[in-house]
């Protein structure tokens, strides 16, 4: 197959027209990535593969030189896992085995990305620690005083206001590792309706879709999770039932801001999940534009987009391929243009630019905590991340939203670049939903490397937030993600002129970028 689809690529190399009005080539993109023909371009699908070929034709083109470690391409393995639900079960158990089953998909989701242990069922005492979070930073510890030795933890997703979003996202993300230090050996999260992009009816029918994990087992951050299960928040009443408290208390609780209890749940849950394994490998496309600078172009910055989306599914309105058409094609195709008007770009820049389309973040940032870990360059050398991810030119360019903007000094380059362009630089309106963890820029901050992901911006409670909630409740991961839907290419233009601008300003700027002292991420810089 891969013979063949280099022809492809050449043809449609063609056929992508010259500029014809704002966004026309950025349009041209979209329209090929978020074809039906590429079928959602699932990570390690064959869809997926035409498009790391159509991007690394595109990078061929435009003359920027190989950077992956087989040409153009970083190989990733993963494991794919794909539950068998018709052979497996979910209940909470009672006293006297009595029991209350929950149904897979009406209740409940249950997560693959942890290795399932093969001896079945799997049988623990439940523990509810409100939102079981330890972050010493603010001298919280939702495990303080209880005993979750071989238990599972009952939370709800989500935290006080009152914690920094970036802190609290980040806390959240990584909070597997101190419940497993707890001694706990599972998770059941109920999903806090505060702050969730997508309504329960349609995020349950990813279940049928494949969970991926990273082969390399030193990248594992699930080790000794013998079950994660997302409870729908309108069956929290199932799991709460005799504890003395509701689940309409709790979410009240939630709701209005407040701390929330902490108790042990009177009964088990009791899972068998069957579940079929299969191996994967996918691409990260890389191509690097070599810098002018004689001492500076041994420094790179890396400039991301993700390439996958979630393949096929569960039929909506008749219609199963989920295009992903803004969630990422629309990234991609910046990430092609800049490339573009940065290789035409008079004089060069000082720094390197290295541009990366990562794979299998729709399966939790996988293809850029690979790369981010395993570059394809010094990682020393690698200065900073640019990131952008579903930015949705819907309505006229105005402001960014960036993440990562309290936390390093790109936000001094970001506002240069902005100024002239008279765009304004916003913090982001929503941290409930934790987005600052939710893109591929994470992965490098994890790894101590300063990062900015960024959006078409909007405040709070204005048209535009509106319109955006609006695209995610109907949109977000769904079919109707697709060529057909209202797009503002003038905007997508200026977030294109925008974006170029920003990417010269850190490959220019003299200095290495640097957190910003007291920045809690700054202790990730590796030595």
């Amino acid at each position: 197959m891969r013979r063949l689809i280099p022809t492809l690529i050449a043809v449609v190399l063609v056929t992508v027209p010259a500029a014809q009005g704002p966004g026309a080539r950025w349009w041209a993109h979209v329209r090929y990535l978020a074809s039906d023909a590429l079928q959602g371009r699932d990570t390690g699908s064959a869809g997926h593969r035409v498009a790391a070929e159509y991007v690394a034709g595109q990078f061929r083109a435009i003359g920027l030189r190989p950077a992956g470690t087989k040409g153009y391409f970083q190989p990733v393995l993963f494991k794919q896992r794909r539950i068998d639900e018709s052979r497996s079960r979910l209940a909470i158990v009672r006293a006297g085995n009595a029991f209350e089953t929950l149904t897979l998909g009406d209740d409940a989701t249950i997560g693959l990305r942890n290795e399932t242990p093969s001896k079945q069922p799997i049988e623990a005492p439940i523990v509810f620690a409100g939102y079981g979070l330890q972050i010493p930073e603010t001298k919280r510890d939702d495990l303080a005083g209880l005993n979750l030795k071989g238990k599972v933890v009952l939370l709800v997703t989500g935290g006080p206001a009152s914690i920094p979003g970036p802190l609290l996202a980040h806390y959240q993300s990584t909070r597997w590792s101190y419940l497993k230090k707890a001694g706990a050996i599972g998770v059941l999260a109920i999903r806090n309706p505060k702050g969730q992009d997508i309504p329960w009816e349609r995020s349950k029918l990813a279940r049928f879709q494949p969970f991926l994990a990273l082969a390399d087992p030193a990248l594992d951050e699930t080790q000794a999770e013998q079950i994660e299960v997302t409870i729908n928040p309108a069956s929290a009443e199932k799991v709460f039932a005799g504890s003395g408290h509701t689940g309409k208390e709790i979410l009240a609780l939630v709701e209005a801001g407040r701390d929330l209890p902490r108790f042990e749940i009177p009964g088990s849950i009791r899972a068998t999940i069957v579940v079929r394994e299969t191996a994967v490998e996918s691409d990260n496309v890389a191509a690097v534009l070599a810098g002018r600078d004689p001492k500076l172009k041994d420094e790179f910055v890396v400039v991301t987009a993700h390439l996958d989306h979630v393949g096929k599914g569960e039929p909506i309105n008749g219609d199963a391929i989920y295009n992903g058409a803004m969630d990422n094609a629309s990234g991609i195709a910046t990430l092609i243009e800049t490339a573009a008007a940065a290789a035409a770009a008079k004089g060069g820049f000082r720094r390197s630019i290295l541009f990366v389309a990562v794979t299998a973040e729709e399966k939790g940032l996988l293809g850029s905590r690979y790369f981010a870990n395993h570059p394809t360059v010094p990682r020393q050398a690698i200065v900073a991340n640019l990131n952008t991810d579903m930015f949705l030119p819907i309505f006229p360019l105005r402001s960014v939203i960036a993440q990562g903007l309290e936390e390093s000094d790109l936000a001094d380059d970001l506002r240069r670049a902005a100024g002239p362009l008279k765009v304004q630089v916003l913090s982001d309106p929503e941290p409930e939903r934790n987005a600052f963890v939710r893109s591929d820029q994470y992965s490098f901050i994890k790894v101590g490397i300063p990062a900015l992901s960024l959006k078409n911006g909007y405040t709070k409670g204005s048209a535009e937030q509106e319109i955006v909630r609006r695209w995610r409740s109907e949109r977000y991961h769904a079919p109707s993600d697709d060529l057909s839907q209202p797009v503002n290419l003038q905007a997508a233009d200026d977030f294109n002129r925008f974006y170029l601008a920003l990417v010269g300003a850190v490959a220019d700027r003299p200095n290495r970028p640097r957190w910003y002292e007291g920045s809690f991420f700054g202790r990730f810089v590796q030595k």
